[in-house]
């Protein structure tokens, strides 16, 4: 029996985020094929790149281009952002970049520490250039109630740094870091299930872009089918929603979308619809999937993971299967 891969990249704040306002890409690049950064063969990451630039030495990037991606009605601020790394730093899908924000910390007058932030672009980035790359921010923000107001004092630096950064502006960026969250190239045929809440949707993005937006051997190769849920509050906080249908529309056998919107659906219960309740409204198909082989990736906040670990124990016990030996046979990342 083949197993899944259940890879996750959880963060504990809280991260709203949004909609169809599309993110304008250069489309002259589109007429040649994507293949001056792959591997070879294209699925071998034995060379995948790591920790190019260090925390002591990071490399200057700068910003091409600023934009919120969110409604007016969305919970908080999210911002794409467009770096030029000039080419010097490359990275693959399911990476995430270091930024260090200027300045020093109040508290000690030392520099900030890192921040890492997910990539939200392919690795020849938005105008596919390979010379750009992209990040999904929401502006860390405190509501204080005594104030009635947002408490300066408390602001996110990094988010907001990012968040108000303009065209031109330098961004010193480490990394890249990570590989957990790479695709599995090498089977081309493994279905991928994709969970994310607000803006953990940013490695999503680059998975998508490379399988359904770009012309490259990945892309050619996949059989298999992507499924993506996103969670948010509203239908105005919809983060590339433009991007999503338009892979619906591109590939409607190997790309599935499903939304949950806490403020505007209900669960079967009548409560909020959160996105473990969206997974869980599929919770025979995606267990079989998982048992066919498919790969489930989280990214997000760690809160909707106790209701999908539920719902996958609930079907394990309907179907007579052990839970925590089932959940062995799974590789984790």
């Amino acid at each position: 029996m083949i197993k899944a891969a259940v890879v996750a990249s959880l963060v504990g704040g809280a991260s709203a985020f949004a909609p169809s306002f599309g993110i304008s890409n250069s489309r002259v690049a589109l007429q040649a094929k994507q293949d001056f950064l792959e591997a070879s063969p294209y699925w071998d990451q034995t060379a995948v790149p790591v920790n190019t630039a260090k925390p002591k030495a990071p490399h200057t990037g700068k910003v091409v281009s600023n934009k919120r991606i969110v409604g007016p009605k969305a919970t908080g601020e999210t911002c794409h952002i467009i770096i030029d790394h000039n080419g010097e730093l490359p990275y693959w899908e399911g990476q995430s970049f270091g930024v260090v924000p200027p300045g020093n910390r109040a508290k000690d007058g030392k520099p900030h520490s890192v921040r890492l932030y997910s990539i939200a672009a392919s690795r020849y980035g938005d105008d596919m250039s390979g010379k750009t790359t992209s990040l999904c921010v929401r502006r860390a923000t405190y509501w204080c109630p005594e104030l009635q107001a947002d408490d300066p004092a408390k602001k996110g630096i990094c988010s907001n740094f990012l968040c108000d950064a303009q065209p031109g502006e330098e961004i010193a960026l480490t990394g890249p870091s990570g590989k957990v969250m790479l695709l599995p190239e090498d089977k081309p045929e493994a279905d991928i299930i994709m969970v994310a809440t607000g803006t953990g949707i940013a490695p999503y993005r680059s998975f998508i872009r490379r399988l359904f937006e770009e012309d490259t051997e990945a892309a050619a190769a996949y059989k298999g089918v992507a499924w993506l849920f996103l969670g948010v509050a509203n239908s105005d906080a919809l983060l590339y929603d433009d991007e999503w249908q338009t892979a619906k529309a591109k590939a409607p056998d190997n790309f599935r979308l499903d939304y949950a919107l806490s403020r505007e659906q209900e669960n079967k219960k009548g409560g909020k619809m959160y996105i473990q309740d969206k997974v869980e409204e599929y919770a025979d198909e995606i267990f079989t999937r998982l048992d066919s082989g498919a790969h489930i990736y989280f990214c997000g906040l760690k809160g909707m993971m106790p209701g999908i670990q539920d719902m996958l124990k609930e079907v394990c016990t309907s179907k007579g299967i052990e839970y925590d030996q089932w959940l062995k046979g799974l590789k984790k990342a």
